[in-house]
């Protein structure tokens, strides 16, 4: 990296700058075709013009239905020059999904890759979108301008880098606003972290509509002038073939993408992989078992970092250093910058060793959740720490553990899935009285969604019929793989159910 670099102030500055120092050095890889960082900052300013043309203003709120893509990287960076949020939405999510995200934003342009992603066509169909190929970004559907979109002020306007959508516990998806503040210093200690320098090439196949793939992989990767290698869905093949040719450095991913990526070698009697360029290897966005992480190891030869973070702090919390790797599966040790403490149900700090709910504060903490200050208020205290909702502990040596996760949340396949918001779909059903959602951990390190309902009187169980009910109304990882049926599912006095009685039927049945 230059060390006259001059601080940036929104995540477009980081191209700008590399397009300025280096413009010949390969900024994307998708398909076999480099792009440049000359040539991408040229894409973006042509982007920019174009997004102008539709009336896109700084304030604005742009909704990216997409999966990833050249388009995104630079659609993500014309509109931090512009000054409007791009909201990057996942192609894969369902028709209702995408539409409860459209209608609390309120874009004022919604925009489809359906040049790289089928899932994204079907939506732009949805929204009457109409095909065009502007000039820097390409086949794209473009839906009708809504003039009656109201734009953020300027200050707010200038903060805020992303609005990146999870889905709440009231079943209902919240807009973090992530601050370009936050991405920023989040991608230089990523850089830090991992040591990484231009000549690094980061395998790219999270989603940017998810922190994971935005800030650890897109743009720490830019941050240290290195370049992606882009992929819109994960193919095991794909990505063990770029390793043996060398075409990557930076392996990242959830823990299901390991276990794919060891089910294939293995098929194909593989025990060692041999990579000349391959250095670094990282999982996030679950949890990390002891056995997955062993044969990782053993696979690749070196080891396997892990870190915590979430949406609401731009990014990871906590990694491991590559000087001091762990033979345990902590999280490792919190980033600089930022602080942590856990809580206990008393509202005091825990001892050392203690679990306790975990509270961070540092430059990643999001400015709030769009149009929802009271829920805001509920996660983020006066003097700026924000209540994560898991809980860990923290070892002598400063590592954090997570020991659980508040709020019944379940991981599957990387991705966040709410019970609450699968419940609010079966309950819909008309046979459903009522239903409740648990996860149950998988031996791939995955988490299965289970679903249990109780029947209206009268009506008849039919896992089949629940299965195709939810199949519209669902993104495929939210959708429970069985259906189990109770006479009367276990509640408090007050009508909370009682889930923790759920998980021990499956575990005695297990």
């Amino acid at each position: 990296m230059c060390s006259d670099r001059t601080p940036a102030q929104r995540i477009s500055d980081i191209p700008r700058h590399w397009a300025l120092a280096t413009p010949d050095r390969p900024a994307v890889v998708e398909e076999g075709r480099a792009v440049s960082y000359g040539e991408l900052w040229a894409d973006i300013e042509a982007a920019q013009q174009y997004l102008r043309t539709q009336g896109v203003a700084g304030g604005d709120r742009v909704m990216i239905v997409a999966e990833n893509s050249l388009s995104v990287v630079t659609l993500l960076f014309a509109l931090s020059e512009i000054g409007a949020w791009p909201v990057v939405v996942n192609a894969r999510l369902s028709e209702r999904e995408v539409e409860v995200i459209r209608a609390h934003c309120r874009p004022r342009l919604m925009l489809f890759t359906h040049g790289a992603s089928p899932d994204a066509l079907r939506h732009g169909v949805t929204y009457r979108a109409r095909e065009t190929a502007p000039p820097g970004l390409g086949p794209l559907m473009a839906g009708a301008v809504d003039p009656t979109s109201e734009r953020v002020p300027e200050a707010l306007a200038q903060e805020v880098a992303a609005l990146i959508y999870t889905s709440g516990t009231t079943g209902q998806p919240k807009g973090v606003m992530v601050s370009h503040r936050g991405l920023l210093h989040f991608a230089r200690v990523t850089v830090a972290s991992r040591r990484m320098v231009p000549d690094d090439c980061a395998y790219a196949v999270m989603p940017m509509s998810h922190i994971f793939g935005m800030g650890t992989v897109l743009l720490a990767t830019f941050q240290a002038g290195a370049s992606l290698y882009l992929s819109s869905r994960f193919n095991a093949a794909d990505v063990t073939q770029a390793i043996e040719a060398g075409a990557i450095s930076i392996l990242q991913g959830v823990p299901t993408m390991f276990h794919r990526i060891l089910a294939h070698l293995r098929a194909a009697g593989v025990q060692r992989l041999a990579s000349t360029r391959l250095r670094y290897l990282y999982t996030g966005g679950g949890p990390l078992d002891p056995t997955l992480k062993q044969e990782v190891e053993g696979m690749f030869g070196q080891p396997l970092h892990h870190g915590y973070g979430m949406t609401e702090y731009a990014g990871s919390l906590f990694v491991t250093h590559m000087d001091r790797p762990r033979t345990d599966c902590a999280a490792g040790e919190i980033v600089e910058g930022a602080e942590v403490r856990l809580i206990g149900a008393d509202g005091q700090p825990v001892e050392t060793g203690t679990p306790g709910e975990i509270w961070v504060r540092g430059p990643g903490v999001m400015l709030g959740y769009y149009l929802a200050p009271e829920l805001t208020r509920q996660v983020i205290s006066e003097d700026g720490w924000l209540n994560t909702g898991d809980i860990g502990r923290l070892g002598p040596d400063g590592a954090l553990y997570i020991v659980g996760r508040t709020k019944d949340l379940i991981i599957r396949s990387g991705f966040n899935v709410y019970p609450i918001e699968v419940e609010s779909v079966l309950n819909a059903h008309p046979a459903v009285l009522v239903s409740a959602v648990v996860g149950v951990p998988t031996s791939d390190g995955n988490e299965e969604v289970v679903a249990f309902v109780e029947i209206k009187e009268g009506e008849s169980f039919d896992a089949d019929a629940l299965r195709a009910f939810v199949m519209d109304r669902l993104s495929p990882y939210k959708r429970p793989e069985r259906y189990l049926r109770l006479g009367a599912i276990p509640k408090t006095a007050s009508g909370k159910l009682l889930k923790h009685q759920l998980r021990e039927m499956l575990a005695g049945q297990g």
